[in-house]
């Protein structure tokens, strides 16, 4: 089914029994400090839905529109990327006993879920705020950066829910996706992406020498496509046809289309024009994080049509510490993928995984530039390539 047939308040309450506050022994109190320490850590992904309300502070105080409109895109790939090289990379690991209580820390999940009411308050906020400004690039500023906000806060946020085995988070990821309309995400990332990573069978790996231009229209085409079919599958194995009410994703498109039409109603054209805009930017967003992370790296083929078994070897690791608090340690991706449902707090840097020189903001933008993008990573994937086992 595409969605619960309880409440979602209902879950929520049965997802808070599930995970009850501990008796804290005095051995325990350390793990404590750490745990809010380490949680503390990822504050500044509170940071990111403030970007736009800030920009329109700056427009209300006199400056010119389009500057506070671009101003969270300055922040994001000037400021950031700045602040990651100045900052540094961290390298630290939780020992086995932290990371086992940093994993069942309820806490931590509930930063997660937050996202998802801050979310669709900014989207409400931010499309009533768009269709009042006036100038093209005010509106055009405006616009990217909802749909690069929506790509760090709607998707990426989903990817760390969807991942999750409890019916309630993966529920959350599933309307995080609706907001921004790439719904078919929650199946082939799962079903797709991790099944067929850096092999040729898979369209969010990027190959050795593919331009990003190349990759993206492809990526955003195929991975949608691929969703339905394995859908489709699925339910195939159901006996059931594929355009079923059991099919997920007409549950979550069909969430996607009411909120379409809302904006619709709300706003007029210009408003579902917004809502339209802000996803597929977000889900172009998303694609060229997926380009970044696993381009030029491949598994072996061992016949049969069947690789070598993913590892951490197998996507790209950036340790720079203030993007990876910003994206809920989205850049130790290595380890991700070689430990899937592993959650955020508890992710692990490996020294012996590909390393990108930056953080992922820098990382796109020279994603962008293919010739300048080329001269940077091939000879980071030949120099890794010989270390490799």
């Amino acid at each position: 089914m595409p969605f619960p047939t309880q409440s979602i308040d209902l879950r929520f309450k049965a997802t808070l029994n599930k995970y009850p506050p501990p008796a804290m022994t005095t051995a325990a109190q350390p793990l404590r400090r750490h745990t809010v320490i380490q949680l503390a850590g990822f504050f500044p992904v509170l940071v990111v839905p403030l970007l736009l309300p800030i920009g329109r502070w700056m427009i209300d105080a006199g400056l010119p529109a389009w500057i506070g409109a671009w101003f969270p895109l300055a922040f994001l790939f000037v400021l950031l990327p700045a602040l990651d090289y100045l900052i540094g990379v961290d390298t630290r690991n939780p020992d086995d006993d932290s990371a086992d209580w940093l994993e069942s820390r309820l806490s931590f999940r509930l930063l997660t879920w937050l996202c998802l009411p801050v979310y669709i308050a900014l989207l409400l906020w931010s499309a009533a705020q768009w269709v009042q400004l006036d100038g093209m690039a005010a509106r055009l500023g405006w616009l990217l950066s909802q749909g690069v906000i929506g790509g760090v806060l709607a998707i990426n946020v989903a990817h760390e829910l969807i991942h999750k085995r409890e019916r309630f988070e993966q529920v959350l990821g599933g309307i995080l996706l609706a907001c921004v309309g790439y719904c078919g995400f929650k199946v082939e990332h799962l079903r797709g992406h991790h099944v067929h990573v850096s092999t040729p069978e898979d369209s969010s790996s990027a190959r050795f020498g593919q331009s990003l231009y190349h990759f993206l229209p492809r990526a955003l085409w195929r991975n949608q496509r691929n969703a339905w079919r394995l859908e489709a599958e699925r339910l195939q194995r159901l006996g059931l046809p594929a355009l079923h009410w059991r099919n997920e994703l007409v549950g979550w498109y069909g969430l996607w289309l009411l909120m379409a039409l809302g904006f619709a109603l709300w706003l007029g054209l210009s408003g579902l024009l917004f809502f339209l805009a802000q996803g597929l930017l977000a889900g172009i967003t998303l694609e060229i994080i997926n380009y970044v992370e696993h381009y030029g790296l491949e598994r072996q083929a061992l016949g049969n049509g069947r690789y070598e078994r993913v590892t951490h070897h197998h996507s790209w690791n950036s340790g720079y510490w203030l993007t990876n608090r910003l994206l809920f340690q989205l850049q130790r991706h290595s380890d991700h993928h070689a430990n899937a449902r592993r959650r955020y707090q508890a992710l692990r840097h490996h020294d012996d995984s590909p390393q990108l020189p930056g953080g992922y903001a820098a990382m796109l933008l020279l994603a962008l530039v293919p010739p300048l993008w080329r001269r940077v990573i091939h000879p980071r994937i030949a120099r890794w390539s010989l270390r490799a086992p």
